[in-house]
């Protein structure tokens, strides 16, 4: 009767291990895309936001889950800088209407952008949409090793 009671229970486990895989594959997204904006070019970085327009707009027309990210480093950092993106208007409507797209802002690009104006890395504000990475690089680095499609803008 143990030897049952074993196998009954380790038939559980697995079908419960089975069940949570599941929802974790249905949780995740269908789609996964990075931007990557590493250049001051305003039309790129208008580029970058209407291409987050667009596969946002596919996947909902065709009922498909999408992750995006877009990583702004280098000088593209400008873009997620509050005194000086010439985008500013751009971000705020596109978090606004896709809450889901994430912007991420290479802190060390920040501090590199501070050194050379001779201020704090405080003085250099951000937009509120932007989340903090601590390197860009590396937060594409990681994206892709999460199977996110590469974009470069």
């Amino acid at each position: 009767m143990h030897r049952r009671s074993l196998w009954a229970s380790t038939g559980a486990l697995l079908l419960s291990a089975l069940g949570v895989a599941t929802a974790r594959a249905q949780e995740s997204p269908a789609h996964r895309i990075t931007l990557h904006v590493g250049s001051a070019d305003p039309s790129m970085m208008s580029v970058a936001l209407h291409n987050i327009a667009n596969a946002a707009d596919f996947y909902a027309q065709h009922k498909q889950s999408v992750a995006i990210e877009l990583v702004a480093n280098g000088p593209g950092y400008t873009m997620l800088r509050a005194d000086t993106s010439p985008v500013a208007a751009g971000v705020a409507a596109t978090k606004l209407k896709y809450p889901f797209v994430v912007f991420s802002a290479c802190q060390h690009s920040r501090a590199g952008m501070a050194a050379a104006e001779h201020k704090s890395v405080q003085d250099i504000p951000q937009l509120p949409e932007a989340t903090d990475v601590a390197a860009g690089i590396v937060r594409l680095a990681e994206l892709q090793e999460q199977r996110y499609s590469y974009i470069r803008v």
